[in-house]
């Protein structure tokens, strides 16, 4: 579910009928479960009965042998389909599902099956080879980037998947930043190597052009497109290639030998290149590794043991130096099995990742919950991740974030959308806890109250500072999650009145699994107003309401979330002179606001003081005063849009004694609305960067169109025998586009949309949104 981009592939938005909801329920019972055999003319990937494993079995090794990591792409990389073969070939379960058929284990929710796209994150849990990995499936579409984000938050380490005919996309990059941000090692796999025109050389050029890393390649790809049947492991110098046996091909069969050069010459000549140069780069990065390379085996690189290499191409992956590169193709089952034991050998471990905060808690517990789903028959099951101390069910724990204390009942270990029961949850482990009713995304949880206060007081001691027992609570908060501004909101109304509690406890069920979801009421009309990431996000949303909920609510038009600022500096003075009861309330303020100067959008007003009144003003009337100013500019004057980009002075403040602090907030407020409308109003609209993908023959069509949208071309690639547009265009002018770009390009092209800044309304196109706005035309 989880910053602001859109992509669209020209198909996605069209529900398929061949997924109801008998089936969903069905299909998902007998794939995880492994009850039946399902019958599948168009597949016969199957291991024989009794050969998949129990979720019971799933090992509970040392904290060295964890693997908590996320796989993470632009949409139809190919993510839910490598998560798939992993599953397979590790044991779990018995058929391989499709995303095509709506069958695959993590998308088990009725509008993935149908639309063929991952909404939620899913976890699964799983061994290989005596290593116990978590991993989240996470959605491609930007929709629902604040759903990877949180993901990433709690994650070790991480998959990046490509398509090898597209190499590096619009959503790719985005991840990839997030990834960034929370420092989190990756390896990256070039998945669809059998697609036509996919290009090895081309997506390993555009993962070091665009992503600014340096690729370290592990393996080379034999053959590409339809020749693809195989691959090599550099470092080890061993030729991979899968076999069907009889007319089975579900890749577990496959044949791992020696490259030697009477078996072809020019890959092992290939081969032998791609290895040296792959030392030369590791001794670059490597201190260890260089004094390897330089002392005995300086003359022979075929001397390195394959072990030593690995080693370090593992220091440098944590370090997070360089990326290694892998290849295959999970629809075609090759190359999932070499991925994993990548994971297991490239990736770090829980212990081998440093938090600061765990020395204040040293062996009580701290955990992150990360994410919220509801269950009819359980209630709110929250995702936490532990990272010190344990978890045991009955057991009492204290929440920093709502400062109250809450019991878990039990805990799970999640398989997607089935769960097993555990005794208890280790360090560095990810599970399902039920019973926590307050917890929400981005809470950190504690054994107890005391537990929060001893760890405060050791964060005061490492700090240097003198602070009583309560008061360095909030620097134990562990990070939560950033959530972006929703740029489409459109009102939801229920079928009657009677239904209107039912609406108010969906939309606050379906509020606290997703934090991208805001809802408001419109204080003019009294109705409800959903706010989202995009277009695909709210209609989502709206049908969860029907299927989940029940209630056939009705959605008004979208609307753009413009943005209000002022044109000039003006000053004003308010009077507030009440009494109420036996208390006179009576405040004066006078408030000057300007435009800011700098560059950034800066969403919250700037707060300052005259030196008159900074010198006298009681710190008690301080919270009152900015809380006016903040709720004053959460609604302008003119069209009732946030505020921004305003620095607000306070220029004198008189308060009689007896006066509340609430009548001080709406003094403030009231103040600075008039000296607003005095200052002049200027709309702002979200402008977006467009990559749109299309084919040579329709590139005309889209530019034209494009102009049509006041956008600005800024530059056009090319990708293989592709043309990418990138452009900058108001959201405004974006309403309806994957239907337009459908028909233009007869289904061809797709697009992506992120925000970039807010930019000034023309004064026509101001005056027009005014005269749409009170109905005029």
């Amino acid at each position: 579910m989880l910053r602001i981009m859109g992509k669209f592939s020209v198909n996605a938005l069209k529900p398929s009928s061949l997924c109801n909801k008998y089936m969903y329920f069905r299909n998902t019972k007998t794939r995880v479960m492994g009850v039946t055999q399902r019958s599948c003319s168009l597949r016969n990937y199957s291991s024989p009965p009794g050969d998949v494993k129990s979720l019971h079995s799933v090992i509970n090794p040392h904290i060295s042998r964890i693997r908590n990591i996320g796989i993470m792409a632009h949409i139809d990389a190919g993510k839910t389909t490598t998560t798939e073969r992993m599953l397979y070939y590790s044991g779990y379960i018995r058929t391989l599902g499709d995303v095509d058929d709506g069958d695959t284990v993590t998308d088990f929710m009725a509008q993935e099956r149908e639309r063929g796209i991952t909404i939620q994150s899913a976890a699964v849990t799983f061994d290989w080879k005596d290593y116990r990995i978590n991993l989240i499936d996470t959605p491609g579409h930007v929709d629902f980037t604040v759903e990877v984000e949180r993901c990433l938050r709690v994650l070790d380490g991480a998959v990046a998947v490509f398509d090898a005919s597209a190499g590096v996309e619009a959503q790719t990059l985005t991840v990839w930043r997030q990834a960034d941000k929370h420092q989190i090692p990756r390896i990256c796999f070039l998945n669809k190597m059998d697609k036509s025109r996919a290009s090895f050389t081309y997506a390993v050029e555009s993962i070091k052009q665009k992503l600014k890393t340096k690729p370290l390649l592990l393996q080379l790809p034999i053959g590409e497109a339809k020749t693809f049947r195989g691959l090599v492991d550099v470092v080890t110098k061993e030729r991979i290639i899968w076999k069907p046996t009889s007319d089975v091909d579900d890749g577990k069969n496959f044949e791992r030998k020696l490259l030697l050069e009477t078996d072809d010459p020019n890959l092992f000549q290939e081969v032998q290149d791609a290895r040296n140069t792959l030392i030369e780069q590791v001794a670059d990065l490597d201190d260890e590794f260089a004094e390897l390379v330089l002392g005995e085996n300086s003359e022979n690189f075929d001397l390195i043991p394959a072990d030593k290499l690995q080693s370090a191409i593992r220091r440098i992956t944590l370090a997070q130096k360089a990326v290694p590169v892998l290849c295959g193709s999970a629809l075609k089952n090759k190359g999932v099995q070499p991925l994993l034991d990548a994971i297991t050998l490239y990736l770090p471990a829980p212990n081998e990742r440093s938090y600061e905060f765990l020395q204040w808690y040293k062996d009580d517990l701290c955990a992150l919950a990360f994410k919220v789903l509801h269950d009819k028959c359980r209630g709110p099951l929250v995702f936490v991740r532990v990272y010190s101390g344990s978890l045991k069910p009955q057991s009492a724990v204290y929440n920093i974030n709502k400062s109250c204390t809450e019991r878990m009942s039990r805990l799970l270990l999640p398989f997607a959308d089935q769960q097993i029961e555990i005794p208890s949850l280790m360090p560095g482990n990810i599970a399902l806890t039920v019973g926590l009713k307050q917890s929400a995304t981005g809470d950190t949880i504690v054994s107890s109250k005391a537990s929060a206060v001893a760890a405060a007081r050791r964060a005061g001691r490492d700090a240097g500072e003198k602070k009583r027992s309560g008061s360095g609570v909030d620097s134990l908060l562990l990070a939560g999650v950033e959530v972006p501004e929703p740029v489409f909101f459109c009102t939801i109304e229920p079928p009657s009145m009677a239904r209107q509690q039912d609406l108010d406890n969906a939309l606050s069920c379906l509020q606290r699994e997703d934090p991208s979801l805001k809802v408001k009421p419109d204080p003019d009309t009294g109705q409800t107003i959903l706010c989202g990431m995009g277009e695909l996000h709210i209609e989502i949303i709206h049908d969860r309401i029907k299927r989940e909920y029940g209630i056939e609510t009705y959605l008004g038009p979208l609307q753009i979330a413009y943005r209000e600022t002022i044109l000039n500096a003006a000053q004003a003075t308010d009077i507030l002179d009440k009494t109420v009861g036996d208390k006179r309330h009576c405040v004066t303020a006078e408030i000057e606001v300007r435009p800011t100067s700098g560059e950034g959008a800066a969403t919250k007003p700037i707060i300052s003081y005259a030196e008159n009144v900074s010198e006298v003003l009681p710190k008690e009337l301080q919270g009152a005063i900015e809380n006016g100013i903040t709720n004053s500019c959460i609604q302008g004057p003119l069209l009732g849009f946030p505020v921004q980009d305003i620095d607000v002075t306070v220029q004198s403040l008189t308060v009689h004694p007896d006066t509340s602090h609430t009548m001080v907030s709406a003094c403030v407020s009231r103040c600075l609305q008039k000296a607003l409308k005095k200052a002049g109003i200027q709309i702002l609209e979200p402008l977006m960067n467009l990559e749109i993908t299309v084919s040579e023959d329709h590139l005309s069509a889209a530019l034209a169109d494009l102009a049509q949208r006041r956008g600005n071309i800024q530059e056009i690639q090319s990708r293989q025998d592709n043309r990418v547009v990138v452009a900058a265009v108001p959201l405004a002018e974006m309403m309806g586009y994957s239907t337009v770009l459908r028909s233009l390009t007869s289904g061809s092209a797709t697009f992506t949309l992120e925000l970039a800044s807010y930019q000034a309304l023309s004064s026509q196109e101001q005056s027009a949104l005014l005269q749409r706005r009170m109905g005029l035309v």
